[in-house]
């Protein structure tokens, strides 16, 4: 070992970000590996490295005894005092065993370990560096691609973004294109550090009015919920914290501009922006836009939320959407299964109907009970009424 290992050491510092202790470390532990794997012996050993000649030693460690059992872990009392009189049973002293030539096969196992350990300090760094990074949204480099993944250059590291699952259908990745992605997971596995990103995930959307509507990124108008299938709709459900700004249109901007801006770089993709409401039912109705809703209706089914909506006939296409996307869409953005129904299949009560029909049913009741009376076929319960019944009956005799 010499100075231009210690300059190796800065060079792996600076580049790697890999902390010149940590990488001393590990040539330690390599060297005593390599020493006890290619010398067959069992004894302890430690590794000491000078800082100032970048020289290591490797130094056996063995315990003072009256009488020595094992001489490969331990030294006499007498041989100890004679290298230090201060030397005790029980006290443990140091013997450099460096051999002069550790081989080929002892430079090459020294090598695998080295190595094994710097990649996994790199590893560390790299998820320590950019686990703060995970579910924002980042802007990287395109360097490659191939039959599963994209290859993003987000700084100094390599992320991962899967074809079939993260990538937006119809989009393009050139080498060296620009690309802005959410870093969806930072970890380590046993191919090492792994960095994983997306341009399909909900938060994606989330993130981009975030940068473009300032009352999102300060708190005052709220995203409650999100559902998306990338590349052709999502609907982004909001609600103001403040009872003079108007969530929806805090969100569409200007003429528009604030969600243009995010429908761009989503390359065309259709954004429904609608208000989040405490009701369910006027939540649902804002959900399912543009279709009409007449009303909602709900049901509680082994644990399912469920509600059921009524639509003009002529919306109902609209409301279910293409290939059922609207009401696809509505139902994740709610938590609701919801299900369309034209307003030609329902039947209507109307209340007032229901009280006519009330009266009626009193009305024939009465009459009822007056015909029975007539006929004497009823017990009047009425004491005073009998009565003046019999009174009546007297008088006509």
């Amino acid at each position: 070992m010499s100075k231009e290992m210690l300059e190796a050491f800065d060079v792996l510092e600076k580049t790697k970000g890999i902390k010149k202790d940590v990488i001393v470390e590990a040539m330690k532990a390599a060297l005593a590996a390599a020493y006890k794997k290619n010398y067959g012996q069992a004894e302890n050993v430690e590794i000491d490295f000078n800082d100032r000649t970048g020289d290591f030693k490797v130094m056996s460690i063995k315990t003072v005894v009256d009488e020595v059992q094992d001489p490969r872990v331990e030294v006499s009392l007498e041989d100890a005092t004679a290298i230090n009189r201060a030397y005790e049973v029980g006290d443990t002293i140091k013997f450099e065993v460096t051999p002069k030539n550790f081989g080929r096969t002892a430079a090459a196992t020294a090598k695998q370990v080295v190595m094994q350990r710097l990649r996994e300090a790199e590893n560390a760094h790299i998820v320590n560096e950019y686990s703060q990074y995970e579910d924002e949204l980042v802007t990287g480099t395109v360097e490659r691609t191939d039959n599963r993944f994209v290859y993003v250059t987000i700084g100094n590291v390599e992320a991962v973004m899967d074809i079939k699952r993260d990538t937006i259908p119809g989009e393009h990745y050139n080498p060296q294109d620009k690309v802005r992605v959410l870093v969806t997971k930072v970890g380590a596995d046993g191919k090492g550090a792994q960095i994983r990103v997306s341009r399909t995930a909900p938060d994606v959307v989330k993130r981009l009015f975030e940068q473009e509507v300032p009352e999102i990124y300060d708190g005052t108008v709220e995203i409650m919920s999100i559902a998306r299938e990338a590349g052709e709709r999502t609907k982004i459900a909001v609600k103001s914290n403040d009872p003079n700004i108007d969530p929806v249109g805090t969100c569409v901007g200007p003429r528009g501009t604030r969600v243009q801006n995010v429908v761009n770089e989503l390359g065309g993709e259709n954004i429904d922006i609608v208000q989040y409401e405490e009701d369910p039912s006027d939540y649902i109705a804002n959900a399912l836009n543009p279709a009409e809703v007449i009303a909602v209706q709900f049901e509680d089914e082994d644990d399912e939320k469920k509600a059921f909506v009524i639509v003009p006939d002529y919306q109902l296409s609209l409301a279910i959407g293409k290939k059922g996307q609207n009401v696809r869409l509505a139902a994740r953005l709610t938590g609701f299964k919801i299900d369309i129904r034209p307003e030609s299949e329902v039947e209507f009560v109307d209340e007032s109907d229901e009280e006519d029909d009330t009266e009626a049913d009193e009305s024939t009741e009465a009459a009822s009970f007056e015909s029975e009376d007539a006929d004497g076929d009823v017990e009047v319960e009425d004491a005073d009424d009998a009565e003046a019944a019999d009174a009546e009956a007297e008088d006509e005799e």
